[in-house]
């Protein structure tokens, strides 16, 4: 299951264009990378106003079996985080497209969301 509408990371995070925010982009992580971590009982996102840099860490997932980075997709300003993670992390095992999603950020440069995977190409980094 990998959405038409998305861009991904070779990390195997997605952005979604528009987000909810003037600008922003919405980011979460794939099907593919919340069925490899197992069940995921903690997320460590990044605060709000915090400067990213594309490619650099900027979060955690942990799960039952491991703690996995969660990476900047873009570099930008984050503009609005997954509160809702805090109480129910598990929302990412079962909505990662959805109400599973991360964190919204607005890019420093808008052109580095189209240098990422459409969804063929993350298909085909996965071997899906």
């Amino acid at each position: 299951m990998t959405p038409e509408d998305l861009r991904y990371t070779v990390e195997h995070e997605w952005l979604r264009t528009p987000g909810e925010q003037p600008d922003s982009v919405r980011v979460g992580i794939t099907d593919y990378a919340q069925d490899a971590l197992g069940d995921i009982v903690y997320v460590s996102l990044p605060d709000v106003g915090a400067s990213l840099t594309a490619g650099t860490p900027c979060g955690e997932l942990e799960s039952t079996k491991s703690v996995s980075d969660v990476y900047a997709p873009v570099g930008g300003e984050v503009v609005a985080r997954n509160e809702a993670l805090d109480a129910t992390p598990e929302l990412v095992n079962s909505d990662p497209y959805g109400d599973g999603w991360l964190f919204e950020i607005v890019p420093t440069d808008a052109g580095e969301v189209d240098q990422l995977l459409d969804a063929a190409g993350y298909e085909g980094h996965i071997g899906g």
